[in-house]
């Protein structure tokens, strides 16, 4: 099993293919095989780069606090390593705001950027504001601890308007991952805040399902909004995990995008 050391965890990761770097960075309490239909059509033109989040899958854990920037700071020591430099970094829910961090803080080693289904902060709108008054931090953390895993992992998707199939995928993949990863998994996205994305310059696509949840339309308004010369796409037939549930139109898309930037 191919490992890395990233800061002070080991990190499991998988390259296929040859060419310019393609790097998919998964959702929480995922893994790196939500990304096999990219994989499998991306690997044959491009060096594809997937891999485990510390605490997730085959990479370790460890007793530090986590945060999005402590996930692109593992990202960045990791393709430090392999030699991998002007990646595309692509990101998924948690996985586009990891992306978001990197891009802010390690853009000189970064190509383009699509960020998926994903937010730019915790509490962007007044809809975001009011949910988290009514479930703050330490009443999520308090379910987590309290409610068996099955039951905090079924009320973790009720609300997500997505294919039962994908539902079920995540459900287990989620149920995977020990209890002390996920509540400090749940520290990194909840106190997740707008970062200075005017700052970034390089080619970005923003993609979201067009099942999303609404709260989540505008959190990309606000990523082209902010990112000058984004591309905002919708996906159809798709919601939160469009990549796995419109994989054909999402690789599309993405090497519609890729073919834009001349590669």
């Amino acid at each position: 099993m191919p490992v890395v050391g990233t800061n002070d965890v080991e990190t499991y990761y998988k390259i296929e293919g040859e060419g310019q770097p393609l790097v998919f960075i998964h959702g929480a309490a995922a893994s790196h095989d939500m990304w096999n239909p990219q994989v499998s059509y991306f690997s044959s033109r491009y060096k594809v780069l997937t891999y485990d989040l510390r605490g997730h899958g085959g990479s370790g854990g460890s007793e530090r606090e986590y945060s999005c920037m402590l996930f692109a700071d593992d990202l960045n020591e990791m393709l430090t390593v392999l030699g991998i430099t002007r990646p595309i970094v692509c990101g998924l829910s948690l996985g586009g705001m990891i992306a978001q961090e990197y891009a802010v803080k390690y853009q000189s080693n970064l190509s383009g950027l699509i960020l998926a289904d994903t937010a730019v902060a915790t509490a962007l709108t007044l809809s975001d504001k009011m949910l988290k008054m009514m479930f703050p931090k330490m009443m999520i953390k308090w379910l987590i601890r309290r409610w068996s895993p099955e039951k905090y992992a079924e009320w973790s998707f009720k609300h997500f308007d997505m294919k039962e199939d994908v539902r079920d995928y995540l459900i287990q993949e989620q149920l995977r991952m020990d209890q002390k990863e996920f509540l400090k998994l749940m520290d990194a996205i909840l106190d997740f805040k707008l970062l200075d994305l005017g700052s970034i310059e390089v080619p970005t696509l923003i993609i979201l399902g067009e099942n999303e949840r609404k709260a989540v339309f505008p959190h990309a308004d606000k990523m082209q909004e902010l990112i000058k010369g984004s591309k905002k796409v919708i996906i159809p037939d798709a919601g939160h995990a469009s990549n796995l549930e419109n994989p054909e139109e999402f690789n599309r898309v993405l090497d519609e995008f890729l073919t834009d930037m001349g590669l």
